[in-house]
């Protein structure tokens, strides 16, 4: 049994999950027995009948007769108790068992207070109970209900009265003394101010004091002896004259002049001055006056503070916590009142109303800012994930999870995107299953066809042989006529069944493939009709009449003093136009025009050491010869670059091999120009602002010549030859490739192929290495045909259409039926009986519309064929309209020792109807099972058709842990009830929802105590972030490690867990972990 509370305030502190359940009570009733619930007021009672096994709770928060304020909402009058029953989470629905009923009676006894049999104490309430009545006195009595007694409420601590208690029969009543009046609370007396009203009777100055008042005069006026009026101090007589020296009243006699005091003043030793005593305005004290020798002292009630006057008393914080909302502070000046963060102390001092702290600036939320009271949080959208600030919203990369998809995943912001490998079909959201391209018109193969994984061929019978289409069929003995590439020429015969072709290029082309001059192609009975570069899979070359001599390049280094080997980014920029520049000034054999520098590279060498013949020649030197930089002593930089010749264009004067032989003279005198300049010291460079002479003898050049293309060529031999037109340069295989179909290239040289121009809403599809437009329209188009797929092409016939481009015949509509006109491309075009709608097909021979069948599906009308769900998916009924209805029904999941999930069929798409699923969980001995469900979606009005249970086993009375049959998308952790489970999940044909994947983990039976503190504890769910973790896969499968093994939680270093979960979930595990482990 299960038990929640009503939403009084405050039922959030007695419930054990954070929500709304308070008790648990396991096998309470056994079965095919009896169990007796009594309910009275804020109790709870349980008794199997025929057992001595009772039980009880008592709680504000059960069925209340009291009315109690709720905290929203009308008065809840109910109570809620689940029996027999397991829940779908922590709410007070839940789904009850079968063979399970409960009565509810009104209890058969006689009400002995209605009666009036009972024996309760005219002072006292009589409350009936099953079987009995209860007497229990009023409020202002004391007894057991039978006998009551007043209670003398000020006997003890004056009945908190702080001036006079009064006890009456059955309450009390506190008074206050003249000058004070009733404070809202009852208790505490405050001063009345009666100068408020008509100068409290004074006829000129009305003076308010604590307790009392004062009258006094202006200048010229004396008191009166009824301290009240004001008269002249002109007259005669002492006591009409200001100097007589009395405080009240003056009174002249035979002996002169006295002074007297008003009623509860005494007399001053110097006769003259009035003291006040307690009998006049309490002594000016608010609330206790006790008379001394020096005049009356002031003391405060009990919990309150006598202020800095001595006379007035301060509330304390343990009135009425001072009158604060929140938090109370006794001070000097009495309580001062403050607010914890998240609240704003009121203008009144007391109150405290909380911050809405999503108003400004969003509470610094990426996305959802929901405030609440005294707090706020942050929520993303939906694919974003919180950081552990609690503030920021990242994107949830699904991909890096293996196996959000079957084949590729790309990652988008807030989602993404499966995608299946060529062959394949998406189903299920993220699933991906073969095409059966045979069902769809039977692949449009002529003959047979034949389904692969993630591919298909067609075949032919017997006589006949595969098109070079792949899809048509032709006779077997028969070779298909050769057609020459681009500015080539094909020389053919044939000698009886034999066929051989001999292919060159046009004076002045060369093949832009291969070296060959002549290249041989043959065709028989000894190759199977096919052509012998067919057999092996390869095109016939191309020839090209753009040839050149190729580039030349050569690497080589030098070496120059420096102050420093400061090799600075913009140093190393400029120092290549410098040598550059250098270069193109030298006397002989500049490097200008054709000759470029394609790179210079910079480091810091050592300094070669020198010989003393070596310095004698240098102190030799002319005069007026410049210098080596000053810096003798300096460092040294190597300067390592590539120097490169570009050819001429040939001419009829001089051909590619005479402009191969010019440019690498011309690249061999630059290079030793440079060097003869550098051993006569008479070559500087620039490098950081400074001119630098070359060291002697620094240059070394590289041997080896490097022979380059410009992009577009290939190297044929000694020679650069262009890519012919109908294809292009390929950057990445370096080849000369065909042009693909539906693009051509009537240039040569060219890097990439033109796309052709698209009919309509048709896109071109041309022949495989088109030279021009006219050849981009060189396949058959859909609706026409030919005998090899190309140009010239005629229309298909009446009664036959073709929807494929390329094609050697034409299908027929078969059963004499005929089309709208010739050309036609689609059965749709076929003259039928009745048209078909989507999710039916055409059958010719009983000319009739049928549905698709189970497994099968047709987004189209007017279709003769239906299209197989891809891999091992089916329909739930027949006539399905397009591949969303196709669902595997494989139950899913991963049932290991220690760790598992649970899935149901085709998720995360919609589940199939009517299908059952049964998964079992044993652990290993010595543990039991944790599980954590995440979300879980089920239809929401669907008569619990769709159920997913967790019990001990298959029968319907075990023990069961968990049962739903709705949709929850807050997550909620359980342990499980049995050592293992047995889990069933059910779908009925009515709806379909997206269902679940429950992970669950096996754990310690040791830490059974530890497990059940931390699930069940309701800050596991208290916050939007704590429920977010519990849905995310990655962090989640981290919080089932710590919780199958708790130790865990120690290997985790602060900032692993600081990045992956927030401080209030880290405190939350970190308080349960180490209260658990410092208990042993």
């Amino acid at each position: 049994m299960r038990v929640y509370s009503n939403n009084l305030p405050g039922y959030m502190d007695a419930t054990i999950d954070g929500d709304l359940l308070i008790r648990i009570e396991d096998d309470i009733i056994d079965r095919n027995s009896r169990l007796s619930l009594e309910i009275s007021d804020e109790r709870l009672e349980w008794n199997r009948i025929g057992s001595k096994k009772k039980g009880y709770i008592n709680s504000q928060f059960l069925y209340t007769l009291s009315g109690q304020s709720p905290m929203y909402g009308e008065v809840d009058y109910y109570i809620y108790a689940g029996f027999n029953r397991v829940p779908a989470g922590t709410f007070r629905s839940g789904s009850g068992l079968c063979k399970a009923s409960v009565i509810l009676l009104k209890a058969k006894d006689v009400d002995e207070c209605m009666e009036g049999t009972h024996d309760c104490h005219p002072n006292a309430t009589c409350s009936n109970t099953p079987k009995s009545f209860r007497c229990q006195c009023r409020q202002g009595y004391v007894g057991n209900g039978r006998h009551c007694e007043d209670e003398d409420e000020c006997a003890v601590n004056n009945g908190g009265c702080v001036h006079e208690c009064t006890n009456t029969q059955g309450n009390y009543r506190c008074d206050c003394y003249d000058g004070f009046m009733l404070h809202d609370d009852g208790h505490n007396c405050i001063d009345v101010d009666e100068c408020a009203v008509n100068r409290g009777g004074c006829q000129q100055i009305c003076l308010n004091n604590m307790g009392s008042y004062e009258c006094r005069c202006s200048a010229d006026f004396v008191l009166s002896d009824n301290g009240h009026t004001c008269i002249s101090n002109k007259g005669s007589g002492n006591c009409k004259k200001q100097e007589h020296g009395c405080a009240h009243i003056c009174q002249e006699t035979n002996r002169g002049t006295i002074c007297q005091c008003r009623p509860g003043f005494e007399l001053a030793p110097n006769r003259k001055d009035c003291i006040v005593t307690c009998s006049h305005g309490n002594g000016g004290c608010q609330h206790e006056c006790q008379d001394t020798d020096n005049g009356p002292v002031c003391t405060c009630h009990l919990n309150y503070l006598l202020a800095s006057d001595g006379k007035t008393c301060i509330e304390t914080c343990a009135v009425n916590n001072g009158g604060c909302d929140r938090q109370c502070k006794d001070t000097q000046s009495g309580v001062r009142c403050s607010c914890p963060d998240g609240f704003t102390l009121q203008p009144d001092g007391k109150k405290c109303l909380d911050v809405d702290e999503c108003r400004i600036g969003n509470g610094g939320c990426d996305h959802d800012c929901r405030n609440t009271v005294g707090s706020f949080t942050c929520s993303c959208h939906k694919g974003y994930k919180l950081l552990t600030n609690e503030r920021t919203c990242i994107d949830i990369d699904e991909c890096s999870i293996n196996g959000t998809c079957d084949h590729t995943c790309e990652n988008t912001p807030g989602s993404f995107w499966c995608y299946c490998n060529q062959g394949y079909q998406a189903y299920g959201i993220t699933h991906c299953g073969d095409i059966d391209e045979c069902s769809i018109n039977n692949g449009g193969c002529h003959h047979t066809c034949k389904n692969h994984l993630g591919y298909y061929e067609c075949s032919c019978r017997a006589g006949y042989k595969l098109h070079p289409n792949k899809k048509d069929c032709i006779e077997a003995e028969m070779c298909i006529p050769l057609k020459a590439p681009a500015k080539a020429v094909l020389t053919c015969n044939k000698v009886g069944d034999k066929e051989t072709c001999g292919l060159t290029c046009k004076t002045s082309a060369h093949f832009s493939s291969e070296s060959e001059d002549t290249y041989t192609y043959s065709c028989g009975s000894d190759t199977e009709y096919e052509w012998t570069h067919e057999k092996v899979n390869a095109t016939m070359p191309s020839c090209s009449e753009h040839v050149n001599a190729p580039s030349l390049k050569r690497k080589a280094q030098f070496k120059f003093s420096a102050d420093k080997c400061r090799l600075r980014r913009r140093h190393r920029e400029r120092f290549q136009d410098n040598f550059s520049r250098a270069l193109s000034k030298q006397r002989r054999y500049p490097c200008t025009e054709l000759c470029q520098v394609n790179y210079v590279n910079l480091r810091c060498g050592n300094r070669p050491t020198r010989t003393k013949r070596a310095k004698k020649r240098r102190g030799r030197r002319r005069k007026g010869r410049r210098r080596e930089v000053e810096g003798q002593s300096g460092s040294v930089i190597v300067a390592e670059f590539e120097l490169q010749m570009n050819p001429e264009e040939p001419t009829d004067k001089c051909d590619v091999n005479c402009v191969r032989r010019r440019t690498e003279k011309k690249l061999r005198r630059t290079v030793n120009t440079l060097r003869k300049s550098i051993n006569r010291e008479q070559f500087f460079v620039r490098f950081a602002g400074t001119d630098y002479e070359v060291m002697r003898r620094s240059l070394k050049a590289d041997r080896g010549v490097e022979s380059i293309c410009t992009l577009g060529q290939i190297m044929v031999g000694d020679k650069c030859i262009s890519c012919s037109v109908g294809s292009y340069f390929n950057m990445e295989s370096g080849r000369c490739e065909k042009c693909p179909s539906g693009t051509y290239q009537d240039e040569e040289g060219q890097l990439t192929c033109q796309p052709c121009p698209s009919e309509g809403s048709r896109s071109a599809t041309g022949i495989v290495g088109a030279r021009n437009v006219t050849e981009c329209g060189g396949q058959c188009s859909p609706g026409h045909f030919s005998w090899d797929g190309f140009v010239p092409c005629i229309p298909c016939e009446l009664g036959t259409f073709q929807p494929d481009p390329g094609r050697t015949s034409c299908f027929s509509c078969g059963g004499g039926v005929g089309t709208i006109s010739d050309g036609a491309t689609s059965f749709e075009h076929c003259i039928v009986r009745e048209s078909c709608s989507a999710g039916q097909y055409y059958n010719v021979q009983g000319g009739q519309c049928h549905r698709c069948p189970h497994g099968f599906y047709q987004p189209r009308a007017g279709q003769n064929f239906c299209v197989r769900c891809p891999g091992n998916t089916t329909t739930d009924f027949d006539g399905s309209t397009n591949e969303n209805e196709c669902k595997d029904r494989t139950c899913g999941g991963e049932i290991g020792d220690f760790m598992g999930y649970i899935q149901s069929p085709n998720y995360p798409g919609n589940y199939p109807s009517n299908v059952e699923c049964t998964w079992h969980i044993v652990p290993p001995k010595g543990r039991r099972i944790l599980v954590v469900v995440p979300e879980i979606y089920l239809p929401a009005k669907d008569d619990c058709g769709d159920v997913l249970v967790m019990r001990k086993g298959a029968s319907p009375y075990s023990v069961t842990t968990y049962e739903t049959c709705q949709t929850y998308d807050r997550p909620i952790a359980f342990t499980s009830r049995s050592r293992k489970l047995w889990i069933q999940f059910k779908s009925n044909g009515a709806n379909s929802q997206k269902g679940f994947q429950v992970p669950y983990v096996t754990y310690d039976e040791n830490y059974q105590d530890l497990i059940e503190d931390i699930v069940r504890d309701g800050r596991l769910y208290a916050s939007d972030h704590h429920q977010e973790i519990l849905k995310d896969k990655k962090l989640v499968k981290a919080l089932l490690d710590v919780i199958a093994e708790p130790v865990n939680y120690f290997k985790y270093t602060a900032s692993q867990a600081r990045a992956m979960f927030p401080q209030s979930l880290i405190n939350f595990l970190r308080s349960k972990v180490a209260r658990f482990f410092r208990t042993f």
